[in-house]
């Protein structure tokens, strides 16, 4: 008889988790971060490394709530990493070495392809690769919709599709070649590519990609407001100035409470993707809650 291998499964409290290792990762919600790390921050080891795979949670925001020097790398990665086809994009905190990179880049490219990004491209990054595939899905669902419609099998439909989309992106990848040249290959002067290209651009698809990226940028954006905690500015001037709770609404609206408690106008600035909107009352939002 062959020998039966049980396999144990250990579960660990958080603080027991990261009391011995060398690398933490951290895969929450960008809402649980600040809990989280609240809780492991006294246990993790003098010398670790932290990952974190959380969308719009900046390094600086991660560096504030851990031990002094602890170095932070943040990961941006895809749901293709499922079947080792993944892209994820990482950035280094202010800690972060080059071998800090090496070693995250070396876990996950077990799972796909790693390029290393300044953090400010983060909020892009998560808009193109982060969600990417969402988008291509979305499109291969409605090529199967239409072939359905114009008379195929669903299944047939599918294999149609899904086969064209993984053969196109191997093309693509394994020629180099300018999407454009690629496209124009397949368009024919009158022909029924060049039929259903114009129908796409009458319909503004190229525009409606834009945007949709943008909007998925600015989530990412706003998903560090939300979740990152307000500073007090370093300003000698304002200790004996008059202290109460702002809602953060009326923050980015434009709104800051005066020294007298009353409402004050400001300009919201937005550089380099990071809100910071300061007040002359002396407290400054660096994407956070008030």
């Amino acid at each position: 008889t062959m020998p039966v291998h049980h396999r144990h499964l250990v579960v660990l409290e958080n603080t027991e988790a990261v009391t011995e290792a060398e690398t933490v990762i951290l895969v929450v919600k960008p809402q649980d971060m600040n809990d989280l790390l609240n809780e492991i921050s006294q246990s993790i080891k003098p010398g670790a490394l932290v990952v974190s795979l959380a969308a719009g949670v900046d390094t600086a925001f991660i560096e504030s709530r851990l031990p002094e020097g602890v170095a932070v790398v943040r990961v941006m990665p895809n749901t293709p990493a499922q079947v080792d086809e993944g892209m994820a994009a990482i950035s280094p905190g202010s800690h972060s070495t080059q071998d800090h990179l090496d070693r995250v880049t070396e876990i996950l490219s077990a799972t796909g392809r790693v390029i290393t990004v300044p953090e400010r491209y983060q909020d892009a990054v998560t808009a193109i690769s982060g969600t990417g595939p969402a988008y291509l899905f979305f499109v291969v669902e409605a090529m199967i919709e239409a072939g359905v419609h114009l008379g195929l099998p669903r299944d047939t439909a599918t294999e149609l599709v899904v086969q064209t989309m993984l053969g196109s992106a191997k093309l693509l990848r394994e020629t180099g070649e300018h999407p454009t040249v690629l496209r124009e290959r397949v368009t024919s002067p009158g022909g029924t590519t060049a039929a259903a290209v114009r129908e796409l651009e009458d319909h503004k698809v190229r525009a409606a990609f834009l945007r949709a990226m943008e909007a998925a940028r600015d989530r990412s954006r706003d998903l560090r407001r939300e979740g990152a905690p307000v500073r007090r500015a370093a300003d000698e001037g304002d200790r004996n100035r008059v202290r109460r709770p702002w809602n953060l609404d009326r923050v980015l609206a434009g709104q800051c409470p005066g020294p007298d408690g009353s409402q004050e106008r400001h300009e919201p600035v937005d550089a380099d993707g990071v809100l910071a909107i300061s007040c002359s009352y002396g407290y400054e939002a660096a994407g956070g809650l008030l």
